[in-house]
């Protein structure tokens, strides 16, 4: 195995780590309107995220360092042909950390109301834009021999793509809700439940439709068994769940991600980015790729940092593992 071809699996895992992190992070966010019934419970559901939202967005500047350093083709065509859907999740992403810092500075209605809508358009709009954008990739986009993307924004607006938004804005606030009933305490944990399971259902439906979709048009037997994977796990999540057992299902929703994200980057190599216009104009791991030299220091840089980054972020997580009700959160003045 090449060291680019090494590098794409890695690049590969932090897009995974980072939709399983930052998919319950997504689905809270979308959850503190469709879960929380007043500003207490809202409270609850943002605490949850509170100590590890940011933690979480360092997966996606990782991997989007990493695609720079290592195949700059790659990230050059990328970041030009979704130009626009990039810088709106961008602007989403601002805004949000914006809304979680500030939202309690004032405690008039009018200016906690504006930055809980802030926090949830915010979380929504992103879960989107990255089905739309992964389902892009995989699909193919109008790429030229100069390996660059000659299509326009409403070319991005696919049938599968837009069906690859849907599924991940469902999966996401699936795997939240998930999180929510593990993390929280009370009435809003068994109502985390039920809404988890009405949402897994509608989950199921929407990511199986679009794996087998995937897996029929440019899968083979290992995006198969990613596929299997997923939906076993997606199935398990929801019987989990449904029988109070919080804790084996957010591993099984989280499973679900990380095999259903394994599967598309499965179905994509070698290439990187295909070309819907000529198949020989594909971006691959071979012609996409940084010189040998780049790629070793990267990963000597990668080797030391990686395990660090790694224990401190479980250390985190273990910091605050308990769980948190409306009898935690002060009355507001």
């Amino acid at each position: 195995m090449e060291l680019h071809d090494i590098w794409f699996v890695l690049i590969a895992v932090l897009w995974i780590g980072y939709f399983f992190l930052e998919g319950f992070d997504f689905g809270i966010g979308v959850l503190t309107k469709l879960l929380a019934r007043d500003r207490k419970e809202r409270r609850v559901l943002i605490n949850t995220i509170g100590p590890v939202w940011d933690g979480n967005e360092v997966w996606l500047l990782t991997a989007g360092g990493a695609t720079f350093a290592a195949f700059p083709e790659w990230y050059a065509t990328l970041f030009s042909g979704f130009y626009l859907p990039l810088l709106i999740i961008l602007l989403c992403l601002i805004v949000r950390g914006v809304a979680f810092e500030y939202r309690a500075k004032r405690n008039e209605e009018r200016w906690q109301t504006n930055w809980e809508n802030a926090i949830f358009w915010t979380s929504l709009i992103p879960a989107v834009l990255w089905g739309v954008a992964f389902g892009n990739i995989v699909r193919g986009v109008k790429i030229d021999a100069d390996m660059e993307y000659v299509g326009n924004f409403f070319d991005l607006l696919n049938p599968y793509a837009i069906l690859g938004g849907l599924v991940t804005l469902f999966l996401f606030t699936f795997h939240g809700a998930v999180f929510a009933a593990l993390k929280t305490a009370g009435d809003i944990r068994v109502r985390a439940r039920a809404l988890a399971i009405k949402l897994g259902l509608a989950t199921a439906v929407l990511a199986l439709g679009f794996l087998l979709w995937t897996q029929a048009v440019s899968g083979d037997r290992w995006s198969l068994v990613a596929l299997i994977v997923a939906v076993v796990a997606l199935v398990a999540a929801i019987g989990a769940i449904a029988k109070g057992r919080e804790g084996w299902s957010f591993t099984f929703s989280g499973l679900t991600i990380v095999a259903a994200v394994a599967m598309l980057f499965l179905t994509l190599f070698p290439n990187v980015m295909p070309s819907s216009l000529n198949e020989a104009w594909n971006l691959t791991v071979t012609n996409a790729s940084s010189t040998p030299y780049t790629l070793k220091i990267m990963t000597w840089c990668a080797g030391i940092a990686t395990p660090m980054v790694l224990l401190y972020q479980s250390w985190t997580y273990w910091v605050f593992r308990k769980r948190i009700g409306t009898q935690h959160i002060a009355d507001a003045h």
